[in-house]
């Protein structure tokens, strides 16, 4: 008999029925229980219900609510949830859109239900270990005057407050919890978006530019480094 209270839940919400049971038994085939939901409010209800919901994967183009507003909501209320965006949207700014909006990943359709699987299990991976008190992690970071507070998701600079989006947080934080340290893109790539995340885009390059515009900008103390050929780097001297 199978334990299902052993499995991790994911919550799939898809407004395409058909297209909504194919991922449900796909899902279920690799392991996972699901959760089906047909619109973003639904989803809300299951999420503000006490479901145990360990991942979800969401459209964006849903009626009422879109997937983009439900991101930003789920990550207001449980931002430890994993959100991948699984979408017929599939330009440069569409995606964008979406990390802005809080999403861990983003698959276009149609999509290979394998890659999906492995996707699915990375950020399921990378969430636990998030979670593992085994490995104590400040919760306060500081580098110069730039502080970041993780539980509460608030950055400043010398006392000036910087808002972030959720992907600008996430790559602020790993490059201060790297400090005088080269980060390559490869290591952003694993550790900030989703180890399948395709390199040959220019997004690592988007969001340091837009970190750089937030944190750097007005002040005569340059923090984020390029190493050519190499990486990233945050430092103050």
């Amino acid at each position: 008999m199978i334990n299902f209270a052993c499995m991790e839940h994911i919550l799939v919400i898809e407004d395409d029925r058909r297209l909504a049971m194919l991922l449900r038994t796909g899902i279920e085939e690799a392991g996972y229980q699901v959760l089906l939901s047909y619109d973003a409010e639904m989803a809300l209800r299951l999420v503000q219900g006490g479901n145990a919901i360990d991942l979800v994967v969401s459209d964006i183009i849903l009626p009422g609510m879109s997937g983009l507003e439900l991101c930003k909501r789920l990550r207001q209320d449980c931002p430890g949830i994993p959100v991948i965006m699984l979408t017929a949207l599939g330009t440069t700014d569409d995606k964008l859109e979406g990390f802005d909006a809080g999403a861990d990943d983003y698959m276009t359709k149609p999509f290979d239900f394998r890659e999906l699987i492995a996707r699915i299990g990375a950020l399921l991976k990378r969430a636990s270990a998030h979670t593992d008190g085994t490995v104590h992690q400040p919760k306060v970071l500081k580098v110069a005057d730039l502080v970041l507070e993780k539980d509460r998701h608030e950055c400043s600079r010398a006392g000036n407050a910087i808002k972030l989006t959720p992907k600008e947080f996430s790559l602020l934080q790993y490059l201060m919890e790297n400090a005088g340290r080269v980060v390559s893109r490869v290591d952003i790539q694993e550790r900030v978006w989703n180890t399948h995340f395709d390199t040959g885009t220019n997004f690592i390059d988007v969001y340091i530019n837009y970190l750089r515009r937030k944190v750097d900008k007005d002040f005569n103390v340059k923090l984020i480094r390029t190493v050519p050929g190499v990486g990233f780097m945050l430092a103050h001297e």
